[in-house]
């Protein structure tokens, strides 16, 4: 007998749809975190040479690499994307949407 099986349009943020709190900062870091991964990867990169750049060790290049964040700080990332040769610009302006949660967005350029 077959299965059915629900299927739900994602809101663009994982960890709003699976209920976590602070779910628009957690996605924000999980973007900065992937565009540091694609650099190390554009850059051809060894997790050594980018542990150097970084100024970390290969374990934490290793971790980053892989999505786990814990110890990440955002501001870290932020040094991360500048040694990586990044500028990093925030933009802060009032919500449009007075129903909606204010948000966190990472845009990249």
């Amino acid at each position: 007998m077959a299965r059915t099986i629900k299927i739900e349009k994602s809101s663009g943020n994982v960890f709003a749809d699976i209920g976590l709190p602070l779910s628009s900062e957690y996605n924000a870091k999980a973007q900065i975190a992937y565009r540091i991964y694609a650099l190390i990867r554009e850059n051809n990169l060894s997790q050594r040479a980018a542990a150097k750049i970084l100024k970390i060790d290969q374990p934490k290049i290793s971790a980053l690499m892989n999505g786990i964040l814990d110890g990440f700080s955002s501001d870290r990332l932020f040094r991360f994307l500048n040694a990586l040769g990044q500028d990093v610009e925030i933009v802060i302006k009032p919500k449009l949407n007075s129903k909606r949660p204010a948000l966190i967005k990472v845009i990249a350029g």
